[in-house]
This record gives C-alpha cells, structure tokens and sequence, in this order.
C-alpha cells in the first residue's frame, strides 16, 4: 500500500479545513464559525482508485496553517511530502498575491513536479461565479487548477482531487522504480 503525504497549505481563511474535512470524509467543526487552524492538523484516509482492482493508497492530509507565525515549523512539515495543494480564495485579492509566496516556500524550494502541485480556487458558500479565469503568474498557470465550489459540485471537486492523488502516486511509483534501477545498474 503507497503512502502518501498531501500538504494543504495556502492564506488564511481559504478553505483549506473545509476542504480537507470534506475530502477526507471527516465530520470535525463542519459548519458554524471560522476557527484557525493552530499549526497542522494530520487528516488519515484511504483512497482506492477508480479501476485500480484492490490497489488503496494510505492518505497523509496535513492541513497547514495560513498564519506566518508558524512558519518556523514548515522545513518540518515539508519533510517527506508527496504533494502540495495550494488553496486560495478567488475572491479576495491578497491570495493571488499570496499564493507566489506559498509556491516558491513549498513548492520550488522542494523541487516538485508540476504535476505534484495542484491549485483549488475554493469558493465561499453562496458567492457567485463571474469568471472562471483568474490572472495567476505563469509559472502558477502551470499548474492543475480546481475550482471547488462544494455548495454545487462537491463531487466533482471530490473526483478531480482523486484523479491528482492518482498522478502524484503515478509520480511517487516512476520515481521508486528509477532509483531501484540505478541501484541495480
């Protein structure tokens, strides 16, 4: 069974505990009043991949702080991840700002495929959508790109998170494969 860690980080009040509850079937401070999350808070779930046969992946949540007074604990958090989901709020300007810091902090000083990384534009309940397209940095462009709005279309957002586990497992298991070969050779 894979292992894999998933950092959710991003600025505060983005959503990322609500997503991150969602995801992992977990019912904890759904609903009522926002509550920052104080340092991390590790989510653990399995996910079995739709035509995987019995194949399940052990799942790593760590829902990260947005406040920068824990930023001193990040190196620590950062250790051995598999991915990174950056989740902001569309909505609020400040975030497309913020998240190019959150991308050179966990993703480039990491040296992360794209393809590990995932942007969610994570909408409030009850905002209206006026454009899907969001002026992002090119290199953030890059990216995959969800826009999660769970009042709506929570199981798409549920199936596109799915198929990123699925590629960054894909990613985790060329990886293992190359250095078991450089071993070998």
């Amino acid at each position: 069974m894979f292992k894999v860690k998933m950092l959710f980080i991003g600025p505060n009040e983005s959503g990322k505990t609500v997503l991150a509850n969602f995801l992992s079937d977990t019912t904890e401070n759904v609903g009522g009043e926002y509550s920052p999350t104080q340092g991390v808070r590790i989510l653990e779930f399995e996910s079995q991949p739709q035509g995987s046969g019995d194949k399940t992946y052990e799942v790593e949540l760590w829902d990260c702080s947005g406040d920068f007074k824990f930023e001193s604990c990040w190196p620590a958090l950062m250790k051995d991840s598999s991915g990174v989901v950056i989740v902001f709020n569309p909505d609020v300007p400040s975030h497309l700002k913020e998240i190019e810091t959150w991308h050179a902090m966990f993703i480039s000083s990491q040296g992360l495929q794209d393809n590990q990384c995932l942007l969610i534009a994570h909408r409030k309940p009850g905002t209206e959508v006026e454009d899907r397209r969001l002026p992002l940095a090119s290199h953030l462009s890059r990216l995959p790109l969800i826009h999660s709005n769970l009042e709506e279309e929570p199981e798409d957002v549920r199936q596109a998170f799915c198929k990123y586990l699925e590629n960054v497992v894909k990613t985790m298991s060329e990886s293992r494969e190359r250095e078991e070969m450089s071993i070998i050779t």
